[in-house]
C-alpha cells in the first residue's frame, strides 16, 4: 500500500458507495455546468471512481488524487474540525472554476473521501437558468407542491385537511365512498408511515381509528 494510502472498514467501503448516487443527484439538480468528483482515499493513485461532466478538466474514473487534494488533506489533518473548503480555482486550459471540496468521514471520524464541486464558470448564463426553469413541455403544469411544518401532527393536519377539500369538492365520488378516498390519498403520500397516523388521521376526519385501518388494510391488498 503506497504511504498516504487509508485503510478501509466495510463499513467505510458502503459509506463512500453510498455517496455516488448523491453526485448524480446533483448532477440532475444543478444542470450540465457542474463537474462533480468523488475521491476514496483508499488508493490515491486511482482514487477517483465517480465523476460527472468530467471534461470540464479532463478527468475519469480511476485517476489519482489532485496536488491541491492533496494539500488540502494535509490542511483537514492540521485543523480536524474542517468539513469544507471553498475556492477558486483553473483548469488546465485556463478556464474558471468555483470549486467546493467537502470531507467524507466514515466510522470513528475517519476521512475516507473527497467530495468535489467544481463550477464552470464560463458556463453561458442561459444555460445555468434552464437547470432551473421547467421544461416548455411542462411549464403550463402546476408546481410540485411541499410543506414545510414544525410539527408531525401539523403535517398530517395539514395532508387530511387538503385531502378532505379535493375529496369533497370532487362530486363524482359517492358520499359512502369519501372516506375511503381521503385515505387513499394519505397512503400514497406516505402519510401513514408516520408515527401513530391512524389514531391522528381518524381523529381529524371524525372516524374511527379501526375504519381507517380498514381503508388502509383494503387498500395494501387491492
Amino acid at each position: 500500500m503506497r504511504e498516504g494510502n487509508v485503510t478501509f472498514s466495510e463499513t467505510d467501503f458502503k459509506i463512500l458507495n453510498s455517496y455516488k448516487s448523491v453526485l448524480d443527484g446533483l448532477a440532475a439538480y444543478w444542470g450540465d455546468g457542474y463537474e462533480m468528483v468523488l475521491h476514496s482515499l483508499h488508493d490515491l493513485d486511482h482514487s477517483v471512481i465517480k465523476i460527472i461532466n468530467g471534461h470540464y478538466t479532463g478527468r475519469r474514473e480511476g485517476f489519482p488524487i489532485t496536488d491541491l487534494a492533496l494539500s488540502m488533506l494535509a490542511k483537514i489533518r492540521e485543523q480536524p474540525d474542517t468539513n469544507c473548503i471553498t475556492y477558486f480555482n483553473r483548469n488546465q486550459k485556463g478556464e474558471p472554476l468555483k470549486s467546493a471540496t467537502i470531507v467524507i468521514r466514515g466510522e470513528h471520524q475517519k476521512v475516507i473521501g473527497l467530495l468535489c464541486i467544481n463550477f464552470y464558470m464560463n458556463t453561458p448564463l442561459a444555460n445555468v437558468l434552464s437547470a432551473f426553469l421547467p421544461p416548455a413541455a411542462t411549464a403550463q403544469e402546476p408546481p410540485v407542491e411541499e410543506s414545510y411544518v414544525e410539527d408531525v401532527d401539523e403535517l398530517i393536519a395539514q395532508a387530511v385537511a387538503e385531502a378532505t377539500q379535493r375529496i369533497q369538492q370532487d362530486t363524482s365520488i359517492s358520499n359512502t365512498n369519501k372516506n375511503k378516498e381521503i385515505v387513499s390519498i394519505l397512503q400514497q403520500k406516505g402519510i401513514f408511515n408516520l408515527k401513530d397516523a391512524v389514531v391522528k388521521v381518524a381523529d381529524h376526519m371524525g372516524i374511527s381509528k379501526n375504519t381507517v385501518y380498514m381503508h388502509v388494510r383494503n387498500l395494501n391488498h387491492g
